[in-house]
């Protein structure tokens, strides 16, 4: 057994329940010799993500012209979409490069929490946004007044509590069992149903409290969501021109992209019973909200927005040049 891992068994009833300092991923241990390939293809990647979600933030924070709420829930869904990542993919690449596969209890929760509330709150980010098009469609005339600083603030550290709040609890109802003398994750990092499967005993009632509040969270947002673009899709139909509604639409099209893969990859997830867990599959779907679709946001949103474009132009010739 690795020395690095200390147990302390204890007997209940028929079953071996052990409390393991450490956890071990499985998630990359049948990739082999393509390990270090999967290194700099997952490095390029991240990078891509992490320069152009911070290179987004830059651009609006500098920019007037874009301090505007639309931009402002951008800046903050590249801040949460950034910290996701650094919860997961800076350990998921040190273990390919260096072999070390191994997480402590703490470190395996810790990373659970954040990733967690990071998810949550992309959840609320994007209902935040969805109002922001119905208002910006609906009610152009007051879109001023209603999407008013107050409000944007109010939406966006809502949208960071009730995430952390979700979190955290998804993450107790998790590291309040008893894990089985396996300790080994069939993932590439501590997600909640890879953990949820090493459980003993009777995991039944913490399954269905994760499916809860992930209901609760993805249910909810998406309701918001929902009510915000069937008003839109309504104001689009009774535009009279053809061109008008393309380009009514043209202003929802990002938006509803990144909904569509978010809440996708969330439902199928998190919502399933934990005897349809498959490794091949769920890392494939795992990989895409880890590493495809925190990409999206600045490419679909951001980086095709000629203001945007325009913004870093700016911020990088003068200001972070020293010439303005």
């Amino acid at each position: 057994m690795n020395k690095s891992i200390r147990d302390i068994s204890l007997r209940t009833g028929q079953t071996n329940v052990t409390s393991w300092r450490d956890f071990v991923f499985l998630g990359f241990s049948s990739s082999g010799e393509l390990q270090l390939l999967l290194f700099a293809l997952f490095l390029s990647l991240y990078l891509v993500t992490l320069t152009s979600n911070v290179f987004i933030i830059i651009a609006i924070r500098l920019d007037s012209h874009l301090h505007t709420p639309m931009y402002l829930f951008l800046s903050f869904l590249s801040l949460s979409e950034t910290c996701y990542t650094l919860g997961i993919i800076p350990r998921m690449l040190s273990g390919l490069a260096m072999g070390d596969q191994t997480i402590s209890y703490v470190g395996c929760a810790a990373q659970m929490f954040f990733s967690a509330s990071w998810a949550c709150t992309n959840c609320f980010l994007l209902a935040a946004m969805g109002f922001d098009r119905y208002v910006a469609i609906c009610a152009p005339l007051h879109y001023a007044s209603r999407m008013n600083p107050t409000l944007c603030a109010h939406l966006v550290v809502t949208s960071f509590l009730i995430g952390y709040l979700f979190g955290l609890g998804m993450t107790l109802v998790i590291f309040h069992l008893s894990f089985c003398s396996s300790h080994e994750i069939q993932h590439f990092f501590c997600d909640m149903p890879p953990v949820l499967s090493l459980a003993c005993g009777d995991t039944g009632p913490s399954e269905l409290r994760i499916i809860i509040l992930s209901l609760l969270v993805l249910l909810v947002s998406f309701f918001f969501i929902t009510i915000s673009y069937a008003y839109i899709l309504a104001a689009i139909l009774r535009i009279p021109s053809a061109e008008g509604q393309k380009k009514a639409f043209s202003t929802c099209a990002s938006h509803l992209t990144v909904v569509i893969i978010h809440y996708s990859c969330a439902s199928f997830m998190y919502l399933r019973p934990k005897a349809s867990y498959s490794l091949e599959r769920d890392q494939l779907i795992a990989m895409t909200y880890t590493v495809v679709t925190p990409l999206l946001n600045p490419i679909v949103y951001s980086l095709r927005n000629t203001a945007v474009q325009t913004a870093l132009r700016n911020a990088f010739r003068g200001r972070l040049l020293g010439k303005g």
